[in-house]
């Protein structure tokens, strides 16, 4: 009885969406590179009793990047590079509401990870069958589920501002395991050992573009997955949405791939 009365006040998810509606991405197309920026509508979330603040997510927003990765690859199949950034200051993305999850059902928790989880699975699936790669380039923190998202793109490029950083907090701060692939890409995918891995979920601590390199910058395998021809209109892109804030710096340092042990800079990689 008591489901069936959350059935009956629980509001229905209506799933389409188009660009023209969305409140929390902001996707543009150029070429063959196409660009998604964050920028959360911290009063736009699907249900009411929370506020989408530092650029933390609800199904609403996922839908939308669902939405947005669909049209991308059937509305324009010329593109081959997807970038994924932030319009927040010093914000990446921090994962999950917290208070979203504090005031939905078990059903609606259940349900919430099981979507993310194949937003998460279809870019790979993207990237693996029809050649479209995924670059994340991370402008701030990125915490929780915005660090699971990155780490399902082919590529992920941190700046190196003193500020932007990566991590796992679920563990120490809430008691609970990464809900959305945190726990086997950081091992699987990306190769980082398996005992540093369990620090970085246990610790929650936040991994800078210098301050990692052992842990996360010097271990991933896949170096560059995205084309050669791209690397200069990928860089050039990253450079344009963050106008004025030491556009010099962004993008020199890579987190995600190996040579010699030192992370490499686009600025050689990209020449």
């Amino acid at each position: 009885m008591n489901a069936m009365n959350d059935l009956s006040t629980t509001p229905r998810v209506d799933y389409q969406t188009n660009p023209a509606n969305y409140q929390h991405w902001a996707l543009t197309v150029n070429g063959d590179v196409a660009t998604l920026v964050a920028d959360f509508n911290e009063d736009g979330g699907l249900r009411p009793g929370y506020k989408l603040k530092l650029n933390s997510y609800d199904l609403g927003v996922d839908i939308e990047l669902y939405d947005a990765v669909n049209r991308i690859r059937f509305e324009h199949p010329q593109v081959r590079v997807v970038v994924m950034t932030s319009a927040k200051d010093r914000i990446f993305c921090s994962g999950a509401n917290i208070f979203m999850l504090g005031v939905s059902s078990h059903a609606w928790k259940v349900n919430f990870c099981k979507f993310t989880n194949e937003t998460r699975n279809g870019l790979e699936d993207s990237s693996e069958h029809d050649g479209l790669k995924f670059l994340a380039a991370v402008n701030g923190a990125c915490a929780g589920g915005g660090y699971e998202l990155a780490l399902a793109c082919d590529e992920i490029l941190l700046v190196d501002d003193r500020s932007s950083a990566v991590s796992l907090p679920e563990v120490p701060l809430l008691g609970v395991l990464p809900g959305t692939g945190g726990l086997t890409r950081i091992t699987d995918k990306r190769h980082v050992r398996h005992d540093l891995g369990y620090f970085l979920h246990r610790s929650g601590r936040r991994a800078g573009a210098e301050g990692e390199r052992l842990a996360i910058g010097g271990s991933h395998r896949q170096a560059s997955q995205v084309p050669r021809r791209h690397r200069r209109k990928v860089r050039r892109t990253c450079a344009e949405q963050h106008t004025g804030r030491q556009r010099q710096r962004h993008c020199d340092q890579r987190i995600d791939a190996r040579d010699h042990g030192r992370p490499i800079s686009l600025q050689h990689r990209y020449r």
